[in-house]
């Protein structure tokens, strides 16, 4: 079956079945098979047409005109399309493949849809005699695993299988429709496959009918889906549910996680417009270290060597960046440089952090309860953590008012803390650090509070996801103090891009500066040995 990869402007990759024919691609929802809302994309833009074996394109008389392998077409032209043919619609990039084996294919004369689903009222029946076999509703299931759990559902689903094995269609393997039914009645349903794949960094569920992934840093539509709006509520709950958090009408927001440490964040309506939403931050099942970010080009090793000098000798350091720049992952890599003698408390929002130390103590917020009491923010977990006799203090994300209690600590003996924070740059952060300072409520002078910031922080690590979807950490900077009212800072390392390679990622090199931070002045004066070698610009 032909289909069409179709990528945006931002780069988002779907594939969508040319299907039925003629296949009319447009701005115009209801008339066109292919919906690409831009305003530079006509009402009627262009169509597939089949033509013998093969299949043409024509141009509908748009505005901005269509464009076959960067040529473009006139309204009386219909070329024939050759397999990776790429048509451009506005900013939109079609390439058309001429049969892609994952596509099931149709009996002829099916009027079913290219995507085949299991039949619904098989799967009602189904569930009815799983839930009769195993009785979930009212067994007691907290005291056995979900192994077992998940093995007895499987028996269970097989005989059931079995059973209405008439109502089965033929292209569905018996085996297959068993997941299917086990993953939604004690599993994340559509989920599950997703999550067990490797490549897979991110997925987005935005409503019952779209699931989008992250593989390699670009987006892409899957071919997964829920039956409805309510299963994807089910699942929510079902992660919910171990972890003692609640969303619905009054709550309709939750961050959660999973068993593995992977970061969940859900959303539903009357907030989401769009149905109930899931977006799951996935977490390597052996945690990254710092060869493995070497190897992937996000750091070279003098920067790992300075990094892990910093959190040995007790430097306050803040992680910066944007929205999945890999901030969460550097600082659970920074954490190995503990030394294991030390009493460590982290503090988070929902716990993901995964030290590797034996003496670790993790907190984590409380939300309200269904009557708006009971709220414990990171900000008083912070307080508290000053009483735990705390060598390290390790706050997963600083976005409000803990800042000031958290620079505070950082000012009155206990070094070493690390933090994380969203800013577009090291000079950013110093900024946002002040505003979040502010958020305290307390009315503290802005020169006062550059001042804790510049006593209290020493290195500022900020990572960045480019615009080839890779990470990279872009600056490592030192506040060296005071001058006015202005904070000072030194770059250490940088990188620096040079353009982009021809498959269009991202070139460039790492480099230090040539500036030694002052805390490496300190340790060696105490007669510990630095490789200064490290602090060598490169040549170009």
């Amino acid at each position: 079956m032909p289909v069409l990869i179709v990528k945006d402007e931002a780069g988002a990759e779907r594939k969508v079945p040319v299907t039925p024919l003629p296949f009319k691609v447009g701005k115009k929802a209801g008339i066109n098979h292919l919906v690409l809302d831009h305003q530079s994309v006509s009402r009627e833009h262009c169509v597939i047409a089949p033509k013998g074996e093969g299949y043409t394109v024509q141009d509908l008389g748009s505005r901005n005109g269509t464009f076959l392998n960067a040529r473009c077409l006139t309204a009386q032209q219909a070329p024939e399309l050759e397999d990776k043919a790429i048509i451009r619609v506005g900013p939109f990039t079609l390439m058309f493949i001429l049969d892609d084996p994952t596509m099931p294919r149709e009996a002829p004369g099916s009027e079913e849809p290219a995507r085949r689903r299991t039949p619904v009222p098989l799967k009602k029946k189904l569930h009815e005699e799983l839930l009769a076999t195993l009785d979930l509703k009212h067994s007691d299931l907290s005291e056995k695993s979900h192994a077992e759990v998940r093995a007895k559902a499987m028996a269970a689903a097989r005989a059931a299988v079995k059973k209405f094995d008439a109502d089965r269609p033929e292209w569905l393997a018996p085996e297959a429709l068993v997941k299917e039914v086990v993953d939604e009645a004690v599993g994340l349903g559509p989920l599950e496959d997703l999550l067990a794949e490797k490549d897979v960094d991110e997925i987005m569920v935005n409503g019952w009918s779209k699931v989008y992934v992250e593989r390699h840093g670009k987006l892409a539509l899957t071919e997964k889906q829920f039956t409805s709006n309510e299963q994807v509520l089910a699942v929510i709950r079902r992660i919910l549910a171990p972890i003692g958090r609640r969303i619905d009408e009054s709550s309709p927001m939750v961050d959660a996680r999973l068993a593995d440490g992977s970061r969940v964040n859900a959303i539903i309506p009357p907030l989401c417009l769009t149905g109930p939403t899931i977006t799951i931050r996935k977490f390597a099942r052996v945690p990254f270290q710092v060869p493995d970010l070497v190897r992937f080009g996000s750091l070279i090793q003098p920067m790992a060597e300075l990094m892990r000098l910093a959190v040995l000798y007790r430097k306050n350091c803040i992680i910066s960046g944007g929205t999945g720049s890999g901030k969460t992952t550097l600082l659970n890599i920074l954490s190995n440089f503990i030394p294991p003698t030390e009493r460590i408390v982290t503090i988070e929002d929902a716990a993901e952090l995964q030290l590797a130390q034996e003496h670790v103590v993790s907190l984590e917020s409380k939300p309200p309860s269904i009557e708006g009491k009971g709220e414990v923010p990171i900000r008083k977990l912070v307080i508290n953590a000053l009483r735990m006799r705390p060598d390290r203090i390790v706050v997963g994300e600083c976005r409000g008012g803990e800042a000031l209690d958290m620079l505070q600590a950082m000012n009155t003996g206990h070094d070493g803390s690390l933090t994380t924070l969203h800013a577009n740059s090291p000079r950013d952060v110093l900024g946002r650090l002040e505003t979040l300072v502010l958020m305290a409520g307390l009315d503290l002078p802005s020169r006062a509070i550059r001042e804790q910031i510049s006593s209290a922080v020493s290195i500022i690590c900020h990572g960045a996801r480019l615009v080839d979807g890779t990470r990279k950490i872009v600056d490592i900077s030192e506040i060296t103090g005071m001058e006015g009212d202005t904070i000072t800072m030194q770059t250490i390392f940088e990188f620096k891009q040079t353009g982009f390679d021809a498959q269009g990622k991202v070139s460039g090199y790492f480099t230090a500066t040539g500036a030694v931070p002052k805390f490496v002045h300190e340790i060696r004066e105490r007669g510990i040995k630095v490789d200064m070698s490290i602090f060598t610009p490169r040549e170009d």
